[in-house]
């Protein structure tokens, strides 16, 4: 008889074959991780290794990523699972591009890259010094998380758990599986930890479940709104000592954005292949719809207090732009009573909404249009204000190149 665990990764297996077929053979990724991997094998540039950081620091600054969007996750929900705990949790870092994991005393850095024709790229790259540090590239051992639940294509994940007093979740039927701007303020962020403040509003951060007969009863005091980390953890094994709840937010955001845009390439391609029939294209309207909304922050969940961060975050990531005439950029913060002051995506400037198949990317426009201008009226759009989509609309039309003609002559 075969094991129950050799069907599982043999499915695993099966299912990454199938995620790989979506890209052609003779397309190699262009995304900013194999750029530096390119460049570092060709000995154009090096990475600098810095005593008690190691190579860290240098690579965030090859991938223009900030410091202050460090986070930090103690559930055991990562390959290096067996060093993490509520004492030594992860660091990850992002920006609209690439991710960069990093447990203190692991073998190596966890890179993740967003990349139009293969959804998602991995790379590891060793933590010890070396005289030619390189990037190696990653396959199916990160697939038994990436593959999963998100119709076929690679997707990042960002999970709330009931962490035990070791980090490790307790997999019931009320683990949450993935958590974004919709999710329940009081359902976020189980096995992280979060700096910040947030008035009366109250999350699963910062806590464990410690009686292991009550694995779902989490320890709650002295867990919210904590402005330091350094009762939890040696925070001098960090390159900050923060886990910023706005840079949380925004990457909750950013997950659910880059999932459904590798969604609707994955399912498109599949389609293509004899030809998307009317039953298919009814299928990708539906999840171009769905796409939409979320771009459109609907069903957002309110704050019923303001939040504040304690990193610079909330101040570096609006600098990154672009601003439109009047000073105006989708990344402003809000958080008064949600995240973004204006209700569209940035991720519709990033490589990943560009490289759309152009079917798709047409029709994902063309709704866009009708709900700013007001030509959609349903109801799922009612929350969105006469100002917000006419300040969406002027923000697009004067900071997105290659926008359709009809957007370019609107007159909203």
């Amino acid at each position: 008889m075969i094991a129950r665990g050799s069907l599982i990764v043999a499915g695993i297996i099966a299912l990454a074959a199938a995620v790989l077929a979506q890209a052609p053979i003779d397309a190699p990724p262009t995304d900013a991780l194999s750029r530096l991997g390119q460049q570092l094998d060709r000995g154009d540039t090096t990475l600098e290794y810095r005593d008690g950081a190691g190579y860290l620091p240098s690579l965030l600054e090859h991938l223009h990523i900030n410091v202050d969007s460090q986070t930090l996750v103690f559930s055991k929900t990562s390959f290096q699972q067996a060093i993490i705990n509520p004492k030594n949790p992860r660091a990850l870092y992002f920006n609209d591009e690439v991710a960069v994991g990093n447990v203190p005393g692991g073998e190596v850095y966890e890179l993740l890259a967003l990349e139009p024709s293969h959804g998602m790229v991995f790379y590891t790259l060793d933590i010890k010094k070396t005289e030619q540090p390189r990037l190696r590239r990653r396959g199916v051992e990160c697939f038994f998380c990436h593959a999963m639940g998100n119709k076929g294509a690679l997707s990042m994940v960002v999970a709330s758990v009931f962490p035990d007093k070791d980090g490790s979740p307790a997999y019931t039927s009320t683990f949450i599986s993935t958590i974004d701007h919709r999710t329940a303020f009081d359902q976020r962020w189980g096995g992280w930890y979060v700096t910040g403040t947030h008035g009366s509003q109250r999350h699963m951060g910062n806590a464990i479940a410690a009686d292991p007969l009550r694995p779902l009863d989490l320890e709650l005091s002295h867990s919210q709104n904590l402005t330091t980390l350094t009762d939890k953890i040696d925070v001098s094994k960090y390159l900050t000592g923060t886990s910023d709840i706005v840079a949380l937010m925004t990457l909750e955001h950013q997950v659910g954005m880059a999932n459904r845009l590798n969604a609707l390439t994955f399912q498109y391609a599949r389609a293509q292949h004899d030809g998307v029939s009317d039953a298919e294209w009814a299928a990708l309207d539906g999840d171009i719809d769905d796409l939409v909304g979320y771009m459109l922050f609907v069903d957002e969940a309110p704050f019923i207090e303001p939040v504040k961060g304690v990193s610079t975050f909330t101040l570096t990531f609006p600098q990154r732009g672009p601003r439109d005439t009047q000073g105006r950029s989708l990344r402003d913060f809000d958080l008064q009573n949600r995240l973004f002051r204006y209700p569209l995506s940035y991720m519709v400037y990033s490589d990943l909404f560009d490289g759309l198949p152009a079917s798709i990317r047409d029709r994902v426009y063309r709704a866009l249009y009708d709900v700013l201008t007001g030509k959609n009226i349903k109801p799922k759009y009612g929350a969105l204000s006469a100002a917000d989509r006419r300040a969406v609309l002027e923000i697009v039309l004067d900071t997105k190149r290659n926008l359709p003609d009809y957007w370019t002559k609107s007159t909203m």
